[in-house]
């Protein structure tokens, strides 16, 4: 081979190995990017990866993303995404991390359970008024308190926030089944439900109820505007406080109490909330509170309330009123409070009366109250007219009535006739309107 042979192959050597070393670095993974890779080595805590044959990689500390199942059994051979953090650390290793790449891989996995619906297990990690904080996957989410099941629903009384509280801790350390229902990735929120799996088991059995449907079941919870009902398979629902009872009540707890057996009516289904009703499958007293008591009528009334307005008083189980706090004295009342008592019974006067209301008013027997003055006020405006007004009332109609009348024959008289009458009208304006006969026939004689 000669000289010049030797040397133009040195060049091209040179330049095969310059192109390599180009597309080397020209396919080298920069800070930031994912790449993939093979487990070569475990080794103290540490993961060697190699990078497509090009270098290794390292993944240690906090970057080993171990609360991630995904990254947390990982053994030789297996393949995995990381994000380079470092071209090259101490040891002259590319450095990696797993964390970045698994949370971005841990975020899509959230959209795509979101929009497939999939039930997942979460761990309940601490609790807040608002609800619970949780560990969804690998990502930290949240579950407000309106969105656990019934069973775990915190009922208080009066919704004490320190009380719910309390009930919410008692879940800390839990897992519990729930659906995905919002995710914002750059907000970093995620919020899961453990009602939505509840719904979608109940779907099918609610599907043989209907409104109107009559059931049987026991009172579970009480709140202060309703109570709970359990029955058929595992179901619940709601009787507002309006739907307990015809007659008004402060609290559920005044007529019913946990574990109480009754009936009640479906009267509306709303995805999986059933609403109820218990005083619909009793009659109403009101269509027959005409028949047992009067306006004008005095009656005994027992106070059960003491309102700054007012009193509100049962006639009887079923039929409550209102006595305001101006139909109890003719003087001003400073303090209700001072002069009346929950539990006093009194003679009351029933002032008002309307069943399809539901609603009967009431005053103290003797005293007159607003309704009394109003009556005497309106008299008062209303005065009888003088005797002189009167006829000049009827004379004034008379003499409408008569020109009315005159109108309307001018309107059926010839244009001719028309003519003619208000010449005559004209000439003969002082004259009377009509001629005795005997007249008229004598002046015709006359003339002729």
């Amino acid at each position: 081979m000669t000289e010049e042979k030797v040397e133009e192959k040195t060049e091209d050597n040179k330049s095969d190995f310059k192109n390599l070393l180009q597309e080397y670095f020209k396919n080298m993974p920069k800070v930031g990017d994912v790449v993939k890779g093979e487990v070569i080595g475990l080794d103290k805590g540490q993961i060697h990866v190699d990078i497509e044959g090009m270098t290794t990689g390292v993944v240690r500390g906090p970057e080993l993303f171990a609360e991630s199942s995904e990254y947390a059994n990982l053994k030789v051979g297996d393949e995995v995404e990381s994000t380079v953090v470092d071209l090259e650390n101490e040891n002259g290793e590319m450095e990696l991390s797993f964390r970045i790449a698994g949370f971005k891989r841990a975020w899509d996995n959230m959209k795509k359970w979101m929009e497939d619906e999939m039930t997942v297990k979460a761990k309940v990690l601490g609790a807040n008024k608002g609800g619970l904080m949780m560990k969804t996957g690998a990502l930290s989410s949240f579950m407000p308190v309106s969105q656990l099941n019934p069973d775990h629903y915190p009922r208080v009384s009066g919704g004490d926030k320190n009380k719910i509280l309390d009930k919410l801790n008692e879940l800390v350390g839990k897992e519990l089944e729930v659906k995905v229902i919002d995710v914002d990735e750059d907000q970093e929120k995620l919020i899961v439900s453990e009602r939505a799996v509840w719904e979608d088991a109940q779907k099918a059995v609610l599907e043989s109820y209907n409104v109107g449907d009559e059931v049987d079941g026991e009172i579970a919870a009480l709140t202060s505007f309703g109570a709970f009902i359990k029955f058929g398979q595992g179901l619940e629902g709601l009787v507002h406080i309006s739907e307990i009872a015809w007659q008004r009540i402060d609290h559920p707890r005044d007529l019913v109490k946990v574990g109480d057996q009754v009936k009640a009516q479906i009267i509306q289904l709303d995805k999986s909330k059933i609403y109820l009703s218990i005083k619909r499958l009793v009659d109403d007293p009101w269509k027959k509170v005409k028949d047992k008591y009067k306006v004008g009528t005095k009656v005994e009334g027992k106070i059960i309330k003491v309102e700054p307005f007012g009193l509100m008083v049962a006639l009887d189980d079923d039929i409550h009123g209102l006595a305001h706090i101006s139909e109890l004295s003719d003087q001003p009342i400073a303090d209700i409070k001072s002069l009346y008592k929950a539990g006093e019974t009194k003679e009351f006067e029933i002032v008002s009366l309307e069943p399809a209301e539901h609603r009967l008013g009431l005053r103290i027997a003797g005293v007159k109250g607003k309704n009394s003055k109003k009556v005497k006020k309106e008299e008062e405006k209303v005065e009888e007219p003088k005797e002189d007004e009167v006829e000049e009332v009827k004379e004034d109609k008379k003499v409408k009535k008569e020109k009315k009348v005159k109108e309307e024959k001018k309107e059926e008289a010839p244009v001719e006739e028309k003519t003619e009458d208000v010449s005559s009208k004209a000439s003969a304006k002082d004259e009377p309107k009509e001629e005795p006969k005997e007249e008229v026939k004598k002046e015709k004689e006359d003339k002729e």
